[in-house]
């Protein structure tokens, strides 16, 4: 996984509540088992009409947004079923971040797991947020995780984060790579307890 420290960006608004997993990428895209090409069809059913033409009017495809790594989401992100791959479609379209108010635990941890840091935050931040990001798109925001603080000119704002997790993110580790961090550790404990 790539570090994590911090990262200022622009951001996509998505004012949509309980947006789930089956919207993120739906089912008909789950046969794969490589992460490559989830990117492809995040959020197909929104990004796209009928025919496979890109509806414009759905932020993502907004030139206004083009480059953002943040999306800003309404609350309740992420429920439904618990497919990893609505992680993998996220990070694979580029995104590095999601704000809500709310996420579902299984994304949350699933997102965490694959470098996606999903930020909690308040209802009226979110508000904020949103508002002013569809009002100028060119807004800034600056997620800080060394110190769990996201904020922009107008507002700052902290976010809770699972200290492990949190470690993983910033050395961009993933679960077998923070054990391997440990192999020093584990072996000296290992021959302090070898009985012979």
């Amino acid at each position: 996984m790539e570090k994590f420290t911090t990262l200022t960006t622009t951001a996509i608004p998505l004012p949509i509540e309980n947006i789930d997993t089956d919207q993120i990428i739906p089912a008909r895209f789950l046969k794969a088992t490589d992460k490559k090409g989830f990117g492809d069809n995040v959020f197909r059913d929104w990004r796209y009409d009928s025919d496979g033409n890109l509806n414009m009017d759905f932020p993502l495809n907004a030139p206004q947004y083009k480059g953002a790594q943040i999306l800003v989401a309404g609350d309740n992100f992420g429920c439904g079923s618990s497919r990893e791959h609505a992680a993998w479609a996220i990070a694979g379209y580029g995104l590095k971040v999601v704000i809500s108010s709310f996420f579902a635990d299984i994304f949350k941890g699933n997102a965490l797991n694959n470098g996606l840091l999903p930020i909690q935050v308040s209802p009226d931040f979110l508000k904020q947020l949103l508002t002013t990001v569809q009002e100028n798109p060119a807004t800034k925001i600056t997620v800080d995780l060394e110190n769990q603080v996201v904020e922009t000119s107008f507002a700052k704002a902290e976010f809770e984060i699972d200290p492990y997790k949190k470690v993983c993110l910033i050395n961009g580790y993933d679960d077998i790579d923070f054990l391997v961090s440990k192999k020093d550790t584990i072996e000296a404990f290992e021959k302090e307890r070898m009985v012979f």
